[in-house]
């Protein structure tokens, strides 16, 4: 595995306008998870205040920002070690932004993501199938898709029209219907964050990355931010079936979060997440370099409407969660021979941004070979009240 030619300054990855924002995260100084603040170009260890980020996130009032904490100096002489980089010794970790919040995702949330998941189901995982599937359908109902308001009475005509030409799919339904897809990504405390390793399957040979922004939300529902995400996707094991769905999503390191939730603002609003422009970056050791982007503006469901699907009176989340809101990216690109299509190879180095909130770079090996998840609530726990931060 090949080492980072330099070290990382905690600046290089954060958001063009960063000294104005308000940036929640979590680092590790050696001693165990500390939630940070970047305010005012200034790094703040949030520790003393609030020992998780659930925790500093419940407890704002309404509208307000966090204050106060140990002042850690000037965010940009600070630096950070990626996992297949340098050797740092005494350089911070920096970790995924949430730590006790379930970690949720909405599927097929955007037209062109649902036509890819019918592709997927009619191809049962076969990506040589896939091109001419994906000519048929687009001809019939892309148009279509895009024009639709989920849960519409148009929605209504075009899912009774599909089922009479016998094209009709699950998948259309989470698309168009009046319930969105809302499902479990992966356990609290699974993801990783900015410079670790992302793990895609060794079994997968049909896999790629979904570029997407997160929303932070609280126990009581309140949204108070965004972060980017990366939400892998194994689309032969899905394709195959979409009960092996928690097979695709949720396996080791397969879930990456970060660099940093930027919190709501006079900065930065949800208006922001409305229109934000997501790109990715893929840059293979074997020279091949993919390249594509989601916006969000053309996203089926508003981002509100997502957050009122997961949390209502049928379920609560004391802690928080955080909802990935899905991707407009399905790349179709050929990576090695012709009608192959896209996927991961090891060694890729996945790099997704947007200009509000920074970039989230990782590096994919196999699940079997990414660091084993080891550090449990349990564990955080633990640490928390050896280090007596734990508060009745």
């Amino acid at each position: 595995m090949s080492a980072s030619p330099v070290p990382a300054l905690l600046t290089d990855f954060l958001p063009a306008d960063w000294r104005d924002a308000h940036l929640l995260g979590r680092m590790d100084f050696g001693q165990g998870p500390s939630p940070v603040l970047i305010k005012g170009g200034r790094l703040y260890d949030l520790s003393e205040q609030a020992p998780t980020v659930a925790d500093l996130l419940n407890s704002l009032s309404d509208g307000a920002l966090p204050d106060g904490g140990k002042d850690l100096g000037d965010a940009a002489a600070i630096k950070v070690a990626l996992q297949w980089g340098e050797p740092l010794p005494g350089a911070p970790t920096l970790l995924p932004p949430i730590d006790l919040h379930c970690i949720k995702a909405a599927g097929v949330t955007f037209a062109v993501s649902a036509l890819e998941r019918v592709i997927e189901e009619r191809a049962r995982g076969d990506y040589a199938k896939a091109n001419e599937i994906r000519s048929d359908l687009s001809a019939r109902i892309g148009t279509d898709l895009r024009a639709v308001k989920p849960g519409s009475a148009e929605a209504a005509s075009l899912k009774q029209a599909l089922i009479a030409d016998g094209l009709w799919s699950q998948y259309l339904e989470v698309a168009i219907g009046p319930d969105a897809e809302i499902f479990t990504k992966g356990p609290t405390l699974s993801s990783v964050g900015w410079g670790a390793y992302i793990g895609v399957r060794s079994d997968s040979d049909w896999n790629n990355p979904e570029p997407e922004l997160a929303l932070a939300v609280d126990g009581k529902g309140r949204v108070h931010g965004a972060t980017l995400g990366n939400d892998v996707n194994l689309r032969d094991f899905e394709g195959r079936s979409a009960l092996l769905l928690s097979k695709a999503k949720d396996n080791n390191a397969s879930c990456a979060l970060g660099p940093f939730i930027r919190l709501f603002d006079a900065t930065f609003t949800i208006d922001d997440v409305r229109n934000a422009e997501v790109t990715v970056n893929v840059t293979g050791e074997d020279g091949f370099v993919l390249n594509g982007k989601s916006n969000m503006a053309f996203i089926s469901r508003d981002p509100l409407d997502l957050v009122g699907q997961t949390i209502s009176k049928n379920h609560q989340y004391p802690d928080g969660f955080v909802l990935f809101m899905g991707t407009l990216f399905a790349p179709i690109d050929d990576r090695d021979a012709p009608g192959k299509g896209f996927t991961h190879k090891g060694g890729d180095i996945v790099t997704i941004a947007s200009p509000r909130l920074g970039s989230l770079s990782n590096k994919v090996v196999g699940c079997h070979e990414a660091p084993e998840w080891n550090f449990g609530i349990g564990d955080l726990m633990r640490n928390l009240a050896r280090r007596g931060l734990l508060r009745a």
